[in-house]
């Protein structure tokens, strides 16, 4: 298993002008990921690869979803990548990585063919392999941040998130940590954006990325679901839906947004439209470490959610009255506002 010590520290990128994307999606997963960023906008795909985007270096990007080439035409990048020859490069892993340690014959996961045994190449070695020699590594979805649903109790695999398996204290060739985009799958400009902001790191015009206790950037999980959610206001007055289809807060029918990172109410799914909790769904906590055994059964209330609830209807009422009555003081036009023969506005012109 690869693994590195942590580096006194990690000065800002001198700029380099071309980069790799070498993008592994042989772990546990269903390519959901990949899919979902090609819905990105800000930036998108074609923007990153056709150098729309003034500072940036140019940029080869290697996903078997997304390539032209088949076969050995398109694993030739990942033995380049490995020789050394696409210097820097950034791994992008999407997929739990399955623990090949756990059985006596097989393997769960791999890509492409080792010329010398004529076996598959596991995931589990194609990381072994580019990890350390990559200038950054991404965790792209749940799945690879943190293990995602392959990793629930009672799985047969022993998968675990990349985090899992190269530790935390992993650092690439260009010093940085694992940097973690979770959610099931990725929302599409996060993924798109957390590259964006690696590129111009990679060209010596941003610092260091800046992320949280869990690897992922402060900027795009530092704010909960609740945080950023249109019906946080029914929250607020204690005023719960019951059934689905209702506009009010979904806390009380399995609704996790109050303590979920993450920032689908506030940036949408594609173009600003859609996220959960804004079309009606419920958050479900896809973005988490726990994801998902944490917050089963789904659809059941929350267990914290009994208490701050009750706490919310008792003032919450009170609230609601306060405010219709300001309301109803609000909706109505000011008294000097007449066709009468007086002005009644208080208006009192100076004496010259």
């Amino acid at each position: 298993m690869a693994t590195a010590s942590l580096p006194q520290s990690s000065p800002r990128s001198s700029g380099v002008s071309e980069v790799h994307i070498v993008w592994l999606t042989a772990g546990l997963g269903c390519d959901g990921d990949t899919v979902s960023v090609t819905a990105a906008e800000q930036p998108s795909i074609e923007d990153i690869l056709l150098g729309a985007i003034p500072g940036i270096p140019k940029v080869h990007l290697h996903n078997p979803v997304l390539a032209m080439e088949v076969g050995d035409a398109f694993m030739k990048h990942f033995y380049e990548a490995e020789k050394g020859s696409y210097d820097p490069f950034v791994l992008v892993v999407e997929g739990s990585i399955p623990n090949e340690r756990i059985k006596s014959e097989g393997y769960w996961a791999a890509q492409g063919t080792d010329y010398n045994t004529g076996q598959p190449i596991t995931t589990c070695e194609w990381i072994d392999r580019l990890a350390l020699k990559a200038w950054g590594v991404i965790a792209c979805g749940t799945c690879a941040a943190y293990g995602g649903i392959h990793a629930m109790a009672g799985n047969p695999t022993g998968c675990m998130g990349l985090v899992d398996y190269l530790g935390k204290n992993f650092r690439s060739a260009g010093g940085l940590p694992i940097v973690n985009v979770p959610g099931c799958p990725v929302q599409p400009d996060n993924m798109m954006e957390t590259v964006l902001y690696l590129l111009y790191q990679a060209a010596g015009l941003s610092p260091i990325i800046p992320l949280d206790d869990q690897l992922r950037p402060t900027w795009l999980f530092g704010k909960t679901v609740h945080e950023g959610c249109d019906r946080a206001g029914y929250y607020e007055q204690g005023d719960f839906a019951h059934e689905y289809g209702s506009p009010k807060c979904l806390v009380k029918i399995g609704c996790w947004g109050p303590v979920v990172n993450c920032n689908v109410t506030k940036r949408g799914w594609m173009r600003g439209i859609g996220g959960c909790p804004n079309v009606g769904g419920i958050c479900i906590a896809c973005t988490m470490p726990g994801f998902p055994d944490k917050f089963m059964p789904f659809m059941d209330q929350p267990p914290g959610a009994t208490l701050s609830s009750a706490v919310a209807v008792s003032y919450g009422r009170a609230m609601r009255a306060l405010r219709s009555i300001t309301n109803n003081t609000a909706n109505k036009e000011p008294k000097w506002r007449h066709r009468g023969p007086k002005l009644t506005t208080g208006y009192q012109p100076a004496a010259y």
